[in-house]
């Protein structure tokens, strides 16, 4: 029987009906929240056991990066400039996350408006705290320490071979005629950018400086920016408070081109006109809708830079200019869903953060939830529901791997100390939480009131971090009708959160049988015991999406092992080359066994990003150019688990038996 998607008993979730309308609109002017400390300040005391820093006892109020690129020894050198303002008395020691790959030079401190006007050199020492990064205590001098008071620390710094900074030689771009750098900072890599408060619950404004070589182009996530020909000097400005991992910098060989008012493509030149062709004004039609939905786009500039294949994820969200796979470009479909995920995140990610790594579904969760409204606007239910069942059929598909009690199923998943956040980073974050927001959705009444509960949220917590009780308290304020039984068993809000395995709701996907029943017809023909072959002439898999191509072959994994008839016949109308077999290594021990699937129609490859997950989710492995006939594979390590990717598990994948070994190590 093929596996579909359903919603659970109503005796797991009784709150199901939708509530009667009570003429209750948007909260706009509401009191609630009380007022909290400032802009991009945690709004209570928090606990972030993957950050060694003491940020509860400082505000970042700014800082500054000036930071010069040699590619010639690949080092960024520089200084960091921080503006901090103590909030507790008695503190006589700075805590800032850092990494062993940063050499610090020397570090002194300046306190504006005293009668002390040189800086004043500072001891330090660098503890270690887990593999992902250490610790830089900074000892202040006496007196310095004057809550409300501004100090300014300096330290100088080197970068070296960080987990931040990847550097890309010339023969690894797309057009092989210079080097190029980019910075990934989620979850916890930019320590080893420079120090800081690595934590999602501290944001600040920035500004940088950076110097590049003569024929180097250099990017930063930030709203303002200017250039300097002579001597190559780029100067930015992010004028709105963001954590510290979605600080990032990109320096090559790149030109652009507006799509938009707001919005250019940036690429190498050899990868320009084809990026503009497939974006064109999608990208502005696109905030429109957005902004329609959740108010106004905050950012000021939605750039895109497309990166080599080397990139280590499809994409990432970062302010005013979104990094992406250059990959991606051979899949519209799945170029449209992750270029809308990422504006989502504008609002939901990057306006409002979630405080704690634990709870990376107030990210995730609810841009999964907001790309599906926007796609929905876009380009009908249908298509929106398609997409959605390829994503909760991985979802049910790693649950099987994984099992029900698997804690990193869990929304709030509780780490220990030295647990790497990004490999918490899972289908869940992203599935799971779009589920529950999809719930509150259902428990408001009607979608339209549930954009307007939305819209309060940003405008309420914007340029703030938050926690899940944030969201939940403004959702009962919102809709008070469900206060009284804010505590009933039916509502099942700790349960959501706390609880392990499948959602407990999952949304109506009856408006996408149009595109999903074909689907359905297709795979329960194939998996007959005795497949009619002129029945299955009658299918023209050419006018098939993209999605709807996953999502058989999905389904038809799902049947495995298929016999040899079968995967004879499905040859003829899917060329699907089964041929690979990756034995992964790491540390010289092997991780995994699998195998990738490339798919091509008329020439062209239809799925073009395969990926394996490892138990639980520890290894990644990005095949972000598709295997082609000849089996040129191309690799990139994945630190995280992306649902823009098309999921293949390792217990379904071993059902095929492969004609070839490839063996590839790290």
């Amino acid at each position: 029987m093929m596996a579909q998607l359903h919603q659970t008993p109503t005796s797991l979730c009784c709150c199901r009906e939708p509530l009667p309308d009570s003429g209750a609109g948007c909260v706009g002017g509401s009191s609630w929240p009380p007022e909290g400390p400032g802009p991009g300040s945690p709004r209570r005391p928090l606990v972030d056991v993957a950050s060694a820093s003491n940020f509860s006892c400082f505000q970042l109020r700014h800082f500054h990066l000036d930071l010069r690129v040699n590619f010639a020894v690949k080092e960024i050198s520089g200084w960091l400039v921080l503006d901090l303002i103590p909030v507790q008395p008695g503190v006589h020691t700075l805590v800032l996350d850092s990494h062993p790959s940063l050499l610090i030079h020397a570090i002194d401190c300046k306190i504006p408006g005293s009668r002390q006007d040189e800086p004043v050199s500072l001891t330090y020492r660098v503890d270690p705290f887990t593999d992902y990064g250490s610790s830089l205590n900074i000892i202040l001098p006496p007196g310095a320490v004057t809550p409300g008071r501004l100090v300014q620390i300096t330290i100088r710094y080197t970068t070296t071979d960080g987990p931040a900074i990847w550097w890309l030689d010339s023969d690894l771009t797309c057009g092989q005629t210079r080097p190029l750098v980019f910075t990934q900072g989620h979850s916890v890599c930019n320590r080893s950018f420079f120090p800081c408060f690595d934590s999602p619950a501290v944001k600040s404004s920035y500004t940088a400086t950076v110097r590049v070589p003569d024929g180097f182009t250099a990017l930063m996530s930030a709203t303002r920016s200017s250039y300097s020909r002579p001597d190559r000097v780029f100067q930015f400005s992010m004028e709105s408070p963001v954590p510290s991992y979605l600080v990032a910098l990109v320096a090559g060989e790149l030109q652009h081109v507006d799509v938009g008012p707001r919005s250019r493509v940036w690429a190498e030149p050899c990868l320009l006109s084809c990026a503009v062709q497939k974006l064109g004004g999608s990208v502005e039609r696109w905030l429109g809708v957005a902004e329609q939905l959740f108010g106004p786009y905050l950012w000021g500039r939605c750039d895109i830079v497309f990166l080599p294949p080397s990139f280590p994820i499809v994409a990432m969200e970062n302010p005013c200019l979104t990094f992406i796979i250059a990959s991606i470009l051979e899949s519209s479909e799945f170029l449209l869903i992750d270029v809308v995920h990422e504006i989502a995140h504008g609002w939901f990610g990057n306006a409002v953060t979630n405080a704690t790594w634990e709870e990376m579904w107030l990210s995730e969760g609810l841009a999964t939830y907001a790309q599906r409204r926007i796609t929905t606007e876009a380009y009908g239910e249908a298509f929106t529901c398609l997409e959605t069942a390829v994503r909760l059929d991985a979802l049910h598909r790693q649950l099987r791997l994984l099992g029900d009690n698997n804690p990193v199923s869990k929304l709030q998943v509780q780490f220990e100390p030295g647990v790497n956040p990004s490999s918490l980073m899972n289908l869940f974050t992203y599935e799971k939480g779009f589920c529950f927001v999809s719930y509150l959705s259902l428990l408001s009444g009607d979608v339209r009131r549930f954009d307007c509960f939305l819209r309060d949220y940003i405008s309420q917590f914007k340029f703030k971090s938050v926690v899940a009780r944030d969201l939940i308290d403004l959702f009962l304020v919102c809709f008070p009708e469900l206060q009284d039984s804010a505590h009933r068993e039916g509502l099942e809000f700790e349960r959501w959160l706390s609880g392990c395995g499948p959602p407990l709701y999952e949304p109506d996907l009856s408006a996408g049988g149009a595109l999903i029943q074909p689907v359905h017809d297709l795979c329960d023909l194939w998996s007959s015991d005795a497949p009619n072959l002129q029945t299955l002439t009658t299918f023209d898999l050419s006018a098939w999406s993209t999605f709807q191509i996953v999502l058989f072959l999905d389904r038809m994994l799902d049947h495995a092992p298929l016999s040899h008839d079968v995967m004879v016949n499905l040859s003829v109308p899917l060329p699907v080359c089964m041929s690979v077999c990756l034995s992964i290594r790491r540390h010289g021990e092997p991780v995994c066994l699998s195998v990738c699937l490339s798919i091509r129609r008329h020439g062209e490859p239809v799925c073009l990003s395969v990926c394996l997950s490892v138990c639980p989710s520890d290894v990644m492995v990005n095949l972000s150019v598709c295997l082609s006939v000849c089996l040129s594979v191309r690799l990139s390590v994945c630190p995280s688990v992306r649902p823009s990717d098309v999921m293949v598990n390792l217990s379904v994948c071993l059902s095929v038996c492969p004609s070839s070994v490839h063996q590839t190590s790290w």
